[in-house]
This record gives C-alpha cells, structure tokens and sequence, in this order.
C-alpha cells in the first residue's frame, strides 16, 4: 500500500519577482513494501544521474594551502575547488542552489576557502540518455560588509568574505523574501543572509550550547561535539520555521542516540524553546539533511560515517512532529535505502563500485536530500574532497546528483 504525501505550491521572491513554485510530492511506500531486493517491481529506482568532475576548479583565489593531501591531490589548487554538496534547494526550473560546507575539514586548514552556494544546472542522463553532467552556472559568496560578526573574522578588511575558518556551513533553506537561512556547525549558529550572500543580522547563537570551536567559547565548556552542529535543518511550509537538528548527541545527553530537533521562528528571530528527539539507528550515526513536505512532517537523512563497500546506513525516514508529544522519541518509518537502488535501465554503467544495474549511493558523506514532484528524491554527495574514493579507489569521487523515485514506479 502506498501513501501520496501533497506539498501545497509555494511563492517565493527572487530577484525582486515573486516566482509560483510547483507543487511538489513525495509518495514513500508503505513500511511493509520497502525492502524489495534492486530490481524487484516496487524498488526504489534510480531515474537519473549526473557528475561535477573532483578536480572542477571555480574562479577565485587558490585554495587547499593546508589540504591534507590525499588519491593523489594535494594543494594549493589554482582556484576555489568544490568539495561535493551538503545542502541544494530546488529551483523548480531544472538548476539547485547547491551549498558546499567550510572546504577541507576543518577550521585550521580551510581559511583560503571562500563559503559559497554555486547555481548549478545538472544535464541528467537518464533511460533516454544525457550527458550526465553538471553545469555550474555561477556563485554567490557569504560576506559581512555590514559588520554584523562580533567576532574576528579572516577578512577583516574589504568584502569580508567569509571563510572555512569562519563557520562550517552544512544546511540551507531559502526564506519567502529569496533571503537564505544557513545551518553552521562551528557555533553552532543560524546564520541569515540576502540573494547575494550578505549577512542581514549577526549570527543566532544555540541556546543548548556552544561547540568547541565557537569562537565566544572562552571558559565555558561545550555541549555540542566538534562538527556536531546543524548538519540538517528543515524549513516549516509557510517558510515561518526553522528545524535544525544537531548531527550528534549533545555533550551532557546520556541517551548517544538523540539527535535534539529545535525549533526557531523566523520572524521574530528566537528559537521557541519547543524540541524533539529523533532516534539516530546507533550511536554512532549522523543526522546529515532533513526536509519538511508536509506540516509537520519530515524526511531525514540518516548516515554512518563509512565509505564504499564498508557503508551500512544511508538511508531516509520519515518522522512526524507532535505539537503535543515532544518528549518521547520520533517514530519512525523508512523511506529508502540509499543502498538499495534499482538500475535496469542503466544509468550507472561503467561508474565504478555501486554502478550498474544495483546501484549504490555509498558515500561517507551523503549529506543533501531535497523532495522534487511525483515521488521522487534528489540526493547528493559532500566528496571531502580530495579524501573519499569510494567509486575508484585512489581517485578522488566526483560530485553526484541523483534522482531517485522512492516507489519504484
């Protein structure tokens, strides 16, 4: 038995025009038909694909001085390289804003990363064919020219650009103004900026706690674990909410396995103090995208941390927010296997590991999940780039982008 879950169309401004979004739909069949072997009627079924090439280069100062070398690549690069996706919004005209995190993993070694979201077009190959490739059409760059950071940033001075040492930026929604709210894991804060980048307020801090890296730290002691922030953050349908979701337990949680969903209002710029707790399969695993496609009703990208043929969990469930019951853990129901998927058409011939007719998105880091129409699912890879090589051993993975009908129709 399926079910049909109906996202209302929404209006958005960009650009100074109003743009009517289409109607979007996510149809997951129902638990008990969900764990079909690939291939079998009603897998899920992978429809298209399309790669960035690993070593795309995007103009901009070099970039990867203190990269920690790996498959045979090692900085500077001779531009801005595009370490893979950990957030995308759709467009509904066929591009993504698609949203890189803070570059090379970490805050001291990422300082010549400029924070962007690159407009990206893909060009899917699918049963018909295709290039299956991915046009990057041009960029915007986080700044803060209006001086909304109280705290040191690596370019004080001109633009201010921000940078991989500034924040780690993981999550995006777009707001009905065309703004862009943004999820970061070095505070973590919430950060809000214009259709070009701009900061419009200063950062939001977490009102459960600072992680170590959170440059107002001082002597207090964290709660939220190094890149533990807000991997995932979901965006309620009237654009008033946001649910950001912390990628780890908390410090001081002795449940390991409750990744804490907040809730911030938009508009008067407070979180509301209302939390839920999602159950993560582990310990160990991570909360890396979520999305809301109906009221009150999420999808989540769950992961472990293991890469190629080592990957047991990348999967999407589906979890429901009581206005009522916030205290008892989420219930949730599984949506897809990122595993599991069907190829009989034969996309991903020739692709390397997880290719051909059982397809696989076996990434360590598969951190971008947005709902398209007629039941089906965009997904994408952060690569860590130039670390993971789960395609072809010793070469570093490109970025993909898949689209993936969850009911196998």
């Amino acid at each position: 038995m399926n079910r049909r879950l109906h996202v209302p169309a929404r209006r958005v401004v960009t650009g100074g025009a109003a743009v009517l979004l289409a109607a979007a739909a996510v149809s997951p069949a129902a638990a008990s038909a969900r764990h079909h072997a690939p291939g079998d009627p009603g897998s899920p079924r992978l429809l298209a694909r399309a790669l960035l090439s690993a070593d795309d280069i995007e103009p901009g100062p070099p970039s990867g001085a203190l990269a920690t070398p790996a498959n045979g690549r090692q900085g500077p690069f001779p531009g801005q390289v595009i370490p893979g996706f950990s957030a995308a919004i759709d467009n509904r005209d066929g591009t993504f804003w698609a949203q890189p995190d803070n570059g090379f993993g970490a805050k001291g070694n990422s300082a010549d990363f400029l924070l962007r979201l690159y407009l990206v077009k893909p060009h899917w190959k699918t049963a018909a064919g295709g290039a299956g490739t991915i046009e990057v059409v041009r960029h915007i760059t986080l700044s803060d020219p209006r001086h909304t950071i109280d705290f040191p940033i690596i370019n004080e001075t001109g633009a201010r650009q921000l940078t991989g040492d500034d924040f780690d930026i993981e999550s995006v929604q777009r707001g009905r103004d065309g703004s862009f709210w943004i999820g970061d894991e070095f505070g973590p804060f919430l950060l809000h900026a214009d259709s070009r980048g701009r900061l419009l307020s200063a950062p939001v801090p977490f009102p459960l706690g600072m992680s170590p890296q959170n440059p107002e730290l001082g002597d207090a002691q964290p709660n939220v674990q190094r890149s533990g922030g807000f991997e995932a953050m979901a965006e309620s349908k009237d654009g008033r909410f946001l649910y950001p979701i912390v990628e780890s337990a908390l410090l001081n949680d002795a449940d390991k396995r409750r990744r804490v969903i907040s809730e911030f209002d938009t508009r008067t710029g407070h979180y509301t103090g209302r939390t839920w707790t999602y159950h993560v399969d582990v310990d160990a695993n991570s909360a890396a995208d979520a999305q809301m496609i109906r009221p009150g009703v999420l999808l989540v990208l769950e992961r472990d941390n293991f890469d190629g043929p080592a990957a047991v969990t990348k999967r999407v469930y589906e979890v429901k927010l009581s206005r009522h019951d916030t205290a008892r853990p989420l219930a949730k129901s599984l949506v897809v296997d990122l595993l599991k998927i069907s190829d009989g058409a034969g996309i991903s011939d020739g692709g390397g590991w997880g290719t051909g007719a059982s397809f696989s998105f076996g990434f360590q880091s598969v951190e971008t999940l947005v709902p398209l129409s007629h039941g089906r699912l965009m997904i994408a890879n952060d690569n860590n780039y130039p670390g993971n090589s789960a395609r072809h051993p010793g070469t570093p993975d490109d970025t993909e982008m898949v689209v993936i009908d969850v009911d196998g129709r």
